[in-house]
């Protein structure tokens, strides 16, 4: 096991969400994806490690707009789709966050990779 150095956010889609989800595509009944169905659906975000829960909480609030729009676009690519106001209360709305203080690779054959991640990279990988 290795102890990185870095904290976590697990996001998770909220019922607002999967609302917004649903209006993308007009389904009928049974079709509606449900909070259950995308409640599987959590992304972490490795964060630098918080001393208090004020310096988590600036964070959060600075970098926001960030994970909104991941978490947008990983269901809806085209942005003219997306809510009107991408501000601090939809991602409130939209998201529930769990920080983790502590992040553990537990894998001691693999050594970690840095990649840059762009949005075209994250579509294709959860269109495989």
């Amino acid at each position: 096991m290795k102890l990185l150095n870095r904290s976590a956010l697990s996001v998770k889609p909220t019922q607002d969400f999967v609302d917004w989800v649903n209006s993308l595509a007009p389904t009928v009944g049974d079709d509606d994806l449900t909070l259950d169905d995308v409640s599987r659906e959590s992304t972490v975000y490795l964060i630098p490690e918080m001393e208090t829960q004020d310096a988590l909480e600036t964070f959060v609030r600075e970098r926001y707009l960030d994970v909104l729009e991941s978490e947008l676009r990983a269901w809806e690519e085209d942005e003219l789709q997306w809510p009107e106001s991408l501000d601090w209360g939809l991602f409130q709305r939209f998201l529930s966050v769990e920080h983790s203080y502590l992040a553990i690779d537990l894998d001691n054959d693999t050594p970690l990779e840095i990649a840059e991640v762009d949005d075209a990279l994250l579509l294709d990988m959860q269109q495989d």
